[in-house]
């Protein structure tokens, strides 16, 4: 997994970025496990996908991972699938490629 280019999964927006991610709930423990086709980060959960459980899991994943308050992680879309969008304010494209390469080694 070093070889990911994890830059070609975040777009700069507005006051942050947007991350694609795709989820798999219900796994054996919390961790970025790679790519999921050609646009999204793939990440395992250890939370049901069941009221809103999983989500929660995912934004404060993210949130621990880009050293971020929870506040600064929104789910932008993907709320009832596996297929998410994350936007994290206050942090540059570099900076979170960077701390998902850190976390996948």
């Amino acid at each position: 997994m070093s070889a990911v280019d994890y830059s070609k999964y975040i777009r700069a927006s507005g006051d942050g970025v947007r991350i694609a991610v795709h989820v798999v709930p219900r796994a054996s423990r919390t961790e970025l496990c790679g790519t999921y086709g050609e646009d999204s980060l793939k990440v395992r959960l250890r939370a049901p996908p069941v009221d809103g459980k999983a989500n929660k899991e995912l934004a404060r994943f993210i949130s621990k991972t880009l050293g971020v308050a929870s506040r600064d992680v929104q789910l932008v879309s993907g709320m009832l699938g596996r297929d998410k969008v994350v936007h994290v304010s206050g942090v540059s494209s570099d900076f979170a490629a960077a701390k998902l390469e850190s976390v996948s080694k």
